[in-house]
């Protein structure tokens, strides 16, 4: 279910955010959408908490914030997932949530990302909701 502000569906206002940011933040959040978008075709999008947008299948996968230095994708349940590449650079304390802050001039790798968002479906869809115990590095 789409959620709607201002009469508007959740997919219209991502685009009109990404429009507006108007500068390299409007074009990583285009990008890292995409890459969403591709990696899972059923993914639907809100737009929620005044104003951020999210992404879910069987539940939140990530959200897109943008600051004014960074660009935020805050998965839901980012601690449970595995993260080879080492994507996640932020929330790293948190018991649940992990995030990749995107900077000026950084790009994230496409397929790790993807393979990130594959997973976070996968854990929404098996109806699993707490992280697994890890190791301490």
């Amino acid at each position: 279910m789409n959620i709607e502000a201002q009469g508007q569906p959740a997919s219209e206002l991502i685009s009109n955010r990404i429009t507006e940011l108007a500068d390299w933040r409007g074009e990583a959040l285009g990008r890292m959408r995409r890459l969403i978008r591709q990696a899972d075709p059923d993914v639907v999008e809100e737009w929620k908490w005044m104003g951020t947008p999210v992404w879910s299948h069987d539940g939140i996968i990530c959200t897109g914030e943008s600051y004014k230095d960074k660009v935020k994708l805050t998965f839901a349940k980012g601690a449970s997932l595995k993260d080879p590449a080492r994507l996640f650079n932020a929330s790293l304390d948190g018991n649940v949530r992990r995030a990749i802050d995107i900077f000026e001039g950084e790009e994230v790798d496409g397929s790790a990302f993807q393979a990130l968002v594959h997973q976070a479906v996968a854990l929404n869809s098996s109806g699993k909701s707490k992280p697994e115990k890890k190791a301490k590095r």
